[in-house]
């Protein structure tokens, strides 16, 4: 990269930033000569969709189309728009990008918004909203959860959401601050982020392969307000940091990533669990979530701030009270470490292990690529028109493999790998 057209903000350094979007071509997505790239950005990030796109067409793009949000925008609806409208999404929006993926386009995600950019409006508009959008999704989402394709995901440190972050501190210095971290977090510190990543990637697969290695038939997480038992689903398999998608490219989804992962039992999990973190959902922040579980089922859910999200949230289908997902983070993570709440799942998933509410993924089962819908439902995935994250690890929680003949051998003790 020699030139840019336009100058990044001085609080972002530039050199890290081009390094990011290289990471996102060259790590995340393996891009590959021919093949087009659909790019969903804020307008704020347009620095570092520039340099994602020059950086695509280096490595042999066919075409690269970015979509572009923003949040006035956003807010323009919920502000003046008819009531009907909230019951609607742009379906056309996402057959296009359907088509597009079913063509192997790659998918990559600049996230950045601010968190609590919704936090003021009507919650039954903003959850109608985002279930008539979750809908609409799906023929772009089946390809991202099915791992059709490779995607990825990076950050923008946006002054909005930096604002959230760090409340005090004035505009240029949030964002700063905000820019290192991401930086940081992202692996791009360093002068060769590529060979960084690499050695990341091979570390994470120590973890899965071990896993894989056990077949557990459940994990058991115990600790503060949490007594779990998460059955694991049949021929389950762990992933974490690259993985290779079913067009046969090896791609990083994830940036940053800390996470091994699997596939629960949507029917075998049972007991009580308590979050360890926040959820920062649509401009809610939900706190101190509890819940218990009966044969894979939410039926007991409680939190001190955002319950009413969080009931809405769980009634969105019949999938929504049940686990699509199960990872382990150490609670040494880079992210854990810093301190930092980042209103943000990308983040915050990796600075603590972590379940989540909704749709699975077909990955996340040996010769998941060969299985169908029905195939993936009798081995125990889930499936629903949501995927949250969120977190139940700290430094206080034990997690525990459980074999199939009920013996037990000990994961993670106070958060930390054994």
């Amino acid at each position: 990269m020699t030139s840019h057209p336009r100058a990044v903000s001085a609080s972002i350094d530039p050199v890290r930033l081009d390094r990011l979007a290289e990471v996102a071509v060259k790590v995340g997505l393996q891009l590959q000569p021919g093949q087009d790239l659909v790019m969903t950005a804020p307008v704020a990030a347009l620095p570092l969709v520039r340099r994602i796109v020059a950086h695509a067409y280096e490595a042999g793009a066919g075409i690269v189309t970015p979509f572009l949000s923003d949040e006035e925008v956003t807010l323009a609806r919920f502000r003046h728009g008819r009531e009907e409208s909230f019951d609607r999404a742009a379906g056309w929006l996402y057959e296009g990008m359907g088509k597009a993926f079913a063509s192997n386009a790659a998918r990559l995600a600049i996230s950045g918004d601010n968190p609590m950019l919704l936090a003021e409006q009507d919650p039954a508009k903003v959850s109608r909203a985002n279930k008539a959008n979750s809908m609409a999704y799906q023929p772009a989402l089946e390809k991202i959860a099915g791992f059709d394709i490779n995607w990825n995901i990076v950050s923008y440190p946006n002054p909005s959401w930096a604002k959230v972050m760090f409340p005090g501190d004035e505009e240029d210095v949030a964002v700063a601050k905000l820019a290192e971290a991401i930086f940081s977090a992202s692996r791009v510190n360093g002068d060769d982020p590529v060979a960084a990543w690499a050695a990341h990637n091979a570390a994470l697969r120590t973890r899965t392969v071990w896993l894989n290695g056990k077949a557990f038939a459940a994990l058991r997480f115990t600790g503060p307000g949490t007594d779990l038992t998460v059955g694991l689903a049949d021929g389950h398999e762990w992933h974490g940091g690259a993985s290779t998608a079913k067009n046969g490219i090896t791609c990083n989804p994830n940036i940053p990533t800390e996470e091994v992962f699997t596939t629960p039992h949507a029917l075998r999990v049972d007991g009580h669990v308590s979050s360890t973190k926040p959820l920062s959902y649509q401009g809610t922040l939900i706190d101190q979530i509890s819940v218990r579980f009966e044969a894979g089922r939410i039926v007991e859910a409680k939190a001190s701030k955002g319950l009413n999200v969080l009931e809405k949230v769980l009634d969105t289908d019949e999938g929504a009270r049940r686990l699509g997902e199960v990872a382990l983070v150490p609670h040494s993570s880079p992210i854990s470490q810093s301190g930092l709440l980042f209103y943000n799942t990308l983040f915050d998933e990796n600075a603590a292990s972590h379940i989540a509410l909704g749709q699975c993924y077909s990955k996340c089962f040996r010769d998941g690529a060969a299985m169908t819908p029905d195939q993936i439902a009798a081995a125990g995935g889930n499936k629903s028109f949501i995927h949250i994250d969120w977190m139940i690890g700290s430094g206080a929680i034990d997690v525990d493999g459980v074999h199939a003949d009920g013996t037990v051998e000990p994961v993670m003790r106070k958060g930390e790998w054994v």
